[in-house]
């Protein structure tokens, strides 16, 4: 799925996406992903990506899955208490 990205970039460089994109007959869409993607690459940022790393983290709870499903348990029932006195 394609999501927008905004950014305030210099004049020169939009033109000079523009000039990239009629010439290679691609889109501007296209170069920039090409572009980042070959950046990325050269700085070795590629590899060092590692999308499970960067995310939440759910799975990597100190406490186990019995410990987080009894808090859960005792705060839904203490909120349920709560209502019906």
């Amino acid at each position: 799925m394609d999501k927008i990205l905004s950014a305030r970039v210099d004049e020169s460089i939009i033109q000079q996406v523009g000039i990239l994109a009629r010439e290679l007959n691609t889109s501007k869409k296209a170069v920039i992903e090409a572009a980042i993607s070959m950046y990325s690459e050269q700085t070795g940022l590629k590899r060092k990506i590692d999308i499970l790393e960067n995310t939440c983290g759910a799975w990597k709870r100190s406490e186990t899955p019995q410990e987080s499903i009894s808090k859960a348990r005792s705060a839904f029932n203490k909120s349920m208490e709560r209502h019906h006195q």
